[in-house]
């Protein structure tokens, strides 16, 4: 799900005109970050793709990386340049193994994690059985931000507590945008109306006990990497991307200072200053063989003026330098 929803959240930001998808037979067009010839044809990710788009005036780099726990060592090195997390967690299957050890990296590093609970349109684990798995297996401490309405084939909705709004799911997935009606007050018989006054009442006994069970949303805990805040979506629906995009912009951290060998770099630096957090080789067979992708930590980077390279004790030109969407330069 990772990808569909990279996909998702390119489409969000008009970066791409139309989502490809992972596997279809009926979409021609592929996933923009999953290029190389195995990724196709097997529809998983094997390399971390950079991606880069704009959304309400806000640059965001996005690092779509496998999940798959034979090319784990790709994300493993892809941490090291984050500055915050997506985790995404498949309704049915719930908390993978290598979730598990993605997870505790992140937990070590103190990056802030939000998790996205995806596919929510097919049957799975409920979702407070949902919210203690992630709890106990990746020892998080989560709050939830919005809330399903029903699950599997009685998913009717999404009830968003960051915006106070209900979101309904039509199961139509050609329509780009859900519907969206706000509602300030739970008791509103307008509830009743839009979900039925079973599914409305359910609801009701449901929010009560997340907002009895779980913490308020703190900021602060959030960026610190001591609160987690769950999404709840389909993002092959297009269900539940936006309000995930609209939150992590508003809450996501700008970039952070970065621990050296030998001091701690300001991301407010006026000299340039980046780390080189992977190395890709076979790209182009016909020119230019490898590609190191490079993190600026502070400055801007120009072309054509010398860098010290640290480990070689040398200074260095680069007279080409890319910058990245998937495959295109």
């Amino acid at each position: 799900g990772k990808t569909t929803l990279t996909e998702k959240l390119l489409l969000f930001g008009g970066a791409i005109q139309e989502a490809g998808a992972v596997k279809s037979n009926k979409i021609k067009k592929g996933a923009t970050s999953d290029f190389m010839e195995i990724e196709r044809q097997r529809g998983i990710s094997v390399a971390t793709s950079v991606l880069a788009f704009e959304y309400k005036g806000t640059k965001i780099n996005i690092l779509d990386t496998p999940g798959h726990k034979d090319f784990a060592e790709d994300t493993f090195r892809t941490l090291t340049a984050v500055d915050s997390v997506i985790v995404v967690i498949d309704v049915a299957k719930g908390v993978e193994e290598q979730t598990e050890k993605l997870v505790s990296v992140c937990r070590m590093r103190n990056i802030p994690m939000i998790v996205f609970i995806n596919k929510l349109d097919r049957e799975g684990k409920d979702a407070f059985e949902l919210l203690d798995e992630i709890e106990q297996k990746l020892d998080l401490k989560v709050t939830p931000m919005s809330f399903p309405i029903g699950m599997g084939y009685d998913f009717k909705g999404i009830y968003n507590l960051w915006e106070n709004n209900v979101n309904l799911f039509s199961g139509d997935s050609r329509k780009n945008i859900e519907e969206t009606v706000e509602i300030n007050d739970l008791s509103d018989t307008k509830l009743d109306k839009l979900i039925s006054e079973d599914a409305a009442t359910v609801l009701r006994e449901e929010l009560e006990l997340v907002t009895g069970i779980y913490p308020e949303f703190d900021k602060q805990a959030y960026l610190a990497g001591k609160l987690q805040p769950v999404f709840f979506g389909s993002a092959l629906n297009n269900f539940g991307v936006r309000e995930l995009l609209d939150c992590f912009v508003n809450i996501a951290p700008p970039p952070r200072p970065k621990e050296s060998d030998t001091r701690l770099v300001n991301p407010g630096e006026d000299a340039f200053s980046g780390f080189v957090f992977k190395i890709h080789a076979n790209m182009d067979p016909k020119h230019r063989d490898r590609l190191a992708f490079v993190k600026v930590v502070s400055g801007t980077f120009e072309r054509n003026k010398p860098y010290l390279h640290v480990r070689q004790g040398k200074k260095f030109k680069f007279s080409s330098p890319n910058a990245f969407f998937a495959e295109k330069k």
